[in-house]
């Protein structure tokens, strides 16, 4: 079986950035990398799912919303994956990605979907973590990317 090409990629090295995953046909795949991997330090559950919440609302609610394929937590919690229809380079996308950031950074309503009524795991958010993430990685990510946080090491 082929391995997946972020499977390629030497993890003990990559850095927190905004990278392309793969691409297949019209469809991109960011690896928005928010913590270091095998650093130690993850994502926590809850403030993951409203970080997750709070993406898919501001995006479905962009100038890209038609693009938006999907969005949602790595499994190994160390990011999130964006899926967008289109031709983009990651530093095309990156006044969306700071507008967002800020956007979950300074959210201080309820967060929206988080009810039984709408989510399966209503109660694991937290939006004081969600907000300090959103700050975490615009600070230390967004508001100074170079291209070596834009392209997978080789």
């Amino acid at each position: 079986m082929k391995r997946i090409k972020s499977f390629e990629v030497d993890h003990n090295t990559l850095q927190i950035g905004m990278y392309i995953s793969r691409v297949d046909d019209d469809i991109v795949t960011y690896d928005l990398r928010m913590v270091k991997p095998n650093g130690g330090v993850y994502l926590d559950s809850a403030g993951m799912h409203t970080v997750e919440h709070l993406m898919a609302t501001f995006l479905r609610n962009s100038e890209f919303e038609k693009n938006i394929i999907y969005f949602g937590p790595m499994g190994c919690r160390t990011g999130n994956y964006l899926l967008l229809a289109g031709d983009y380079e990651s530093k095309d996308i990156v006044p969306l990605m700071i507008e967002m950031f800020e956007f979950i950074r300074d959210y201080k309503d309820e967060v929206p979907g988080a009810s039984a009524r709408d989510c399966g795991n209503y109660l694991d958010m937290n939006l004081p973590m969600a907000n300090y993430l959103a700050k975490k990685y615009l600070t230390e990510v967004l508001d100074h990317i170079s291209d070596e946080r834009l392209i997978y090491p080789e």
